[in-house]
């Protein structure tokens, strides 16, 4: 039997990532700005459909090029290796990551270090009562997680990294764990942000779901008919 692979993007038969998909990614519309977070994607349309993949699929030959795509926008960004000593991730649960069998942040992270020929480490464990991010109402997500901090990031400069930004509370839990610790300076980055994610007092509607649920249906809004002119009485 034969087993074809698909674009984890518009799930044509052929490589893990086509190049009509990687076009598209590489030249994202509609990213949202924000000075908290650098992102390379937005989390919609093609962007969505393949960290998706990435994360729920096993596509973890994904992590390569979606960390290029960040490392492209950190560079963008005015981030120069000389400004960091040391990549890290905020690590998803113990139990995401036996599920999944990788943690989709740490493959994202170490391939970003590599590429900008820095050490990747593991700073941040995630606090045991601290359950999963995914599934939880926005008002649940603004908590965020708990980290404990590994002793030797006292005095560092660090980036740390996440895959998917909704809310920012992971990563702002993990800055404050950081900095609590004794980091000099952290900076946070995502390969994509959502819509929901707040940024320079914008909101947009939340477009999440987890990966028990089925893809959402467009619908599109019936056609308003245009008004008739009123005709006047001669």
């Amino acid at each position: 039997m034969i087993f074809e692979s698909q674009c984890a993007g518009c799930r044509r038969p052929g490589p893990v990532l086509c190049r009509t998909c990687r076009f598209a990614l590489a030249a994202p519309t509609g990213l949202p700005r924000s000075t908290d977070v650098v992102a390379a994607l937005p989390f919609a349309g093609r962007a969505r459909d393949v960290l998706l993949g990435f994360k729920y699929g096993n596509r973890r030959q994904l992590a390569h090029h979606l960390a290029g795509l960040l490392v492209n926008r950190l560079v963008a960004d005015g981030l120069r290796p000389t400004d960091v000593d040391v990549v890290t991730w905020a690590p998803t649960s113990r139990r995401r990551r036996h599920q999944r069998g990788f943690d989709q942040a740490e493959l994202v992270a170490r391939r970003v270090a590599a590429q900008l020929g820095l050490p990747c480490r593991r700073l941040l464990e995630r606090d045991g009562a601290s359950g999963p991010q995914t599934g939880r109402d926005r008002v649940e997500r603004l908590h965020g997680p708990t980290f404990r901090v590994h002793p030797r990031v006292s005095g560092a400069r660090v980036l740390v990294i996440d895959d998917v930004v909704t809310t920012g509370s992971t990563l702002r839990s993990a800055d404050h764990a950081l900095r609590r610790a004794g980091a000099i300076d952290v900076r946070r980055a995502a390969v994509a942000t959502t819509p929901a994610f707040a940024v320079s007092g914008t909101t947009w509607p939340s477009v999440e779901r987890t990966s028990s649920e089925p893809r959402p249906v467009t619908r599109r809004r019936p056609a308003v008919p245009a008004a008739r002119p009123v005709q006047r009485a001669a």
